[in-house]
């Protein structure tokens, strides 16, 4: 489809602020969320025009933790999107964006697994409408954004892991609604690339963590507990199942490499996000409870347990790194510290 045309990279000369005579503008779904923040802080730092998507009933995110400063939530401009309304869809498009990075999604497992329908609307369902228009605008030559959808690492399953990182070859075979209907925003967005030409990108990230992640997910929800325990001398800390093999990347190496992406991903292609270095959440249960100095006992409670947890879920970041140079920054130990000094006492 002809050689694909780059964002310019963020340089110290010129802090990536220009395309051709004018400002790279960036489109950032799901900016509300933890790593939109993040992500959008990054980009202003490189010089973007940022353009912050959030659902029509959300505010601007508030001040704290992880979250933007007030003069960094002035710098976006915030406009409406409801990715189960084609006509909210079809309003935040009407900008002409260099990039769109697409992280709005129903992203938690158990929020997915109380209403799969909600979440296929929403990941599968939105993707395709956001894709659909924005190859609309390409087709009539007003647009030819890059669009990074966001993916999983849970797109690769439940089955028999292989004896190495999954790869980007690998198959999938998601085991939730929530994996499933990722997959089903991969295959909506790639199509979009075959169909049209719309220049998409995929990123399939593992595990993250980091300062302003909601307790609802593993490493801040046990950095909770443990300081809770440690607080009022409890023996003993509920945990879910902690045999899981994971890895955890901290939230700036997630977002660097999607800045990296904008620049230097092809379209077409589906990236790994990953570190490859697996712990089990035990292992990370212990690692956190001697950062905040304590030795509970973990026990199971049933309520914390998913019914479709994936026993090894490690990746290979091969191809990203050729693609792009990135390589994680931070330690795992320097990432739970970052959760842990992030969470009111």
């Amino acid at each position: 489809m002809g050689s694909p045309r780059r964002l310019p990279g963020a340089r110290r000369d010129d802090g990536g602020r220009r395309y051709g005579a004018r400002r790279v503008n960036v489109l950032v779904t799901g900016a509300d969320g933890f790593v939109g923040r993040w992500l959008i802080r990054r980009l202003l730092d490189d010089g973007r025009e940022v353009y912050g998507a959030l659902r029509p009933s959300q505010p601007v995110p508030a001040g704290g933790g992880g979250d933007l400063a007030p003069e960094e939530r002035a710098a976006v401009r915030w406009v409406p999107l409801e990715l189960t309304d084609d006509e909210s869809v079809r309003a935040c498009a009407v900008p002409l964006y260099d990039a769109v990075v697409h992280l709005a999604a129903v992203a938690s497992v158990p929020d997915a697994a109380r209403d799969p329908g909600h979440a296929w609307a929403v990941n599968a369902g939105g993707t395709a409408r956001l894709v659909h228009v924005l190859a609309g605008a390409k087709g009539e030559g007003r647009a030819d954004p890059l669009v990074l959808v966001v993916s999983t690492s849970e797109v690769y399953g439940c089955g028999e892991p292989p004896p190495r990182p999954r790869r980007e070859s690998d198959p999938v075979a998601p085991c939730s609604p929530y994996a499933a209907s990722k997959a089903g925003a991969e295959l909506a967005a790639l199509e979009a690339w075959r169909r049209a030409g719309l220049r998409v990108v995929v990123a399939r990230p593992f595990a993250h963590t980091g300062p302003g992640q909601d307790p609802r997910f593993v490493v801040p929800a046990l950095a909770q507990r443990l300081k809770f325990a440690k607080r009022v001398g409890a023996p003993v800390v509920k945990v879910g199942n902690l045999e899981p093999v994971r890895e955890f990347l901290h939230v700036r190496d997630v977002v660097d490499a999607y800045a990296r992406l904008l620049v230097r991903g092809q379209p077409g292609q589906i990236y790994n996000v990953a570190s490859g270095e697996g712990i089990t959440l035990e292992q990370v249960f212990f690692k956190l409870a001697d950062l905040v100095g304590v030795r509970p006992i973990p026990e199971v409670d049933a309520e914390l347990m998913r019914r479709a947890d994936i026993a090894h879920l490690v990746g290979d970041a091969a191809k990203l790194r050729a693609a792009t140079g990135w390589t994680p920054r931070y330690s795992l130990d320097d990432t739970l510290r970052d959760v842990l000094d992030a969470q009111a006492n």
